[in-house]
């Protein structure tokens, strides 16, 4: 009893409460008609079986693809914007302000342009470059900020050793700096998954696509069909944490010695 409960004890309580407070808000919340804003985890569990796999997968696979290439992009851009800092100080306040409007612009205002400068998918199932463009965008501000976090907390000492030995700022960015900065950098990269998955599906309402997440949701919406709805829901949240927790993972095989006392011993 003083250790606590384990993880995985703690988890599954966690998941039991959190289902009883759905079953809960599910029975109070008044239903019109057939029509129950707050559907049971039974009428969502009926929905997803009724529905099948297909449906889900048809779309699901539209937006993850959409979200791992506007991943891919911004983090890359996010990276290079964190080195140039590093290369080149003057560069700082630049970096920063633009990483700063990456996260505060308006999707409302910019959506549009997109959908005319960019043009919708060319096919029922190709990626919509509007959804790829909203997933960039969504992780290039996490990403700066925690890979400069990472890049400037260097051991000092081993930075002026390769001054020392006539090392440059690349010397040094690739010798310490990228090394020290492991463990920030796959933090924000952990951050960002859900992140580019998100802003892939509000980028689909602007993309003129008819496979995806974003137009599933827009259509059980319109059909006020909520048990679809909240499926989609939990299966998002679903592709969220296994992306999440795949980035994490590799985070520690990379850098074992940050994932605490037992991965130093």
């Amino acid at each position: 009893m003083s250790r606590g409960l384990p993880r995985w004890a703690t988890s599954v309580l966690g998941t039991l409460a959190v289902l009883a407070g759905w079953w809960l808000l599910s029975a109070i919340v008044p239903s019109t008609g057939s029509y129950a804003p707050v559907p049971s985890p039974a009428a969502v569990v009926a929905t997803l079986l009724d529905d099948g796999a297909g449906l889900y997968w048809t779309n699901f696979v539209v937006t993850i693809t959409e979200a791992g290439i506007g991943y891919a992009v911004g983090n890359a851009v996010a990276l290079l914007m964190a080195a140039l800092v590093l290369l080149l100080p003057r560069a700082d306040w630049f970096v920063n302000q633009l990483a700063v409007i990456t996260y505060c612009i308006p999707i409302v205002a910019i959506g549009p342009i997109a959908v005319v400068v960019l043009g919708g998918a060319r096919s029922p199932g190709d990626p919509s470059a509007t959804a790829v463009l909203f997933a960039g965008l969504s992780v290039v501000f996490t990403t700066v900020v925690g890979a400069l976090l990472g890049l400037r907390a260097a051991d000092r000492a081993a930075l002026d050793v390769v001054s020392v030995y006539g090392g440059s700022r690349l010397t040094q960015l690739r010798k310490v700096r990228l090394v020290a900065a492991i463990p920030a950098v796959f933090t924000a990269l952990q951050i960002a998954v859900p992140a580019a998955f998100l802003g892939a599906v509000l980028g689909e309402y602007f993309g003129k696509i008819s496979r995806g997440v974003g137009p599933l949701l827009v259509s059980s919406q319109v059909a006020l069909d909520s048990p679809r709805v909240w499926a989609v829901l939990l299966i998002s949240a679903l592709v969220a944490i296994v992306g999440f927790g795949l980035m994490g993972l590799l985070g520690r095989l990379a850098a074992p010695w940050s994932a605490g006392q037992g991965a130093r011993a």
